[in-house]
């Protein structure tokens, strides 16, 4: 009877594992048609900052609860938020990583946008 026992545990260990892999598979498909759907909508360099990061930059401004790129708010509600999740205090470390992503994120779009007011200052000037 342990021998049956042991089989069935096989077989049914076997099916969870093709089962999860199957939902692995397709969780990734799914992540990667919302990316490449994301980087349609977005300028080339933000578009490539979101594949970079693994996140949208609506996304992180709705992580960090900012409506605009106002770095000194972004500073604020990201300091908040990272020490309202820390573990040492009750909170989430899959959060905490989160609002750490999200505040890439944007510090990535707001240098882009930088750049990109100084490219425009130079071309105005020649």
């Amino acid at each position: 009877q342990a021998k049956y026992l042991a089989q069935i545990i096989l077989v049914g260990a076997q099916v969870v594992g093709r089962a999860f892999m199957r939902a692995l598979r397709q969780e990734f498909a799914a992540s990667r048609a919302a990316a490449d759907a994301r980087g349609r909508s977005e300028r080339p360099q933000s578009a490539a900052a979101s594949r970079i990061t693994g996140i949208s930059l609506q996304e992180a401004q709705q992580i960090l609860n900012v409506s605009n790129l106002n770095p000194e708010e972004i500073q604020k509600n990201y300091d908040h938020l990272f020490k309202v999740n820390d573990k040492s205090v009750g909170g989430s470390f899959y959060l905490q990583s989160k609002v750490v992503r999200a505040k890439e994120r944007l510090d990535e779009e707001l240098r882009i946008q930088a750049k990109d007011e100084k490219e425009k200052g130079w071309k105005a000037e020649t």
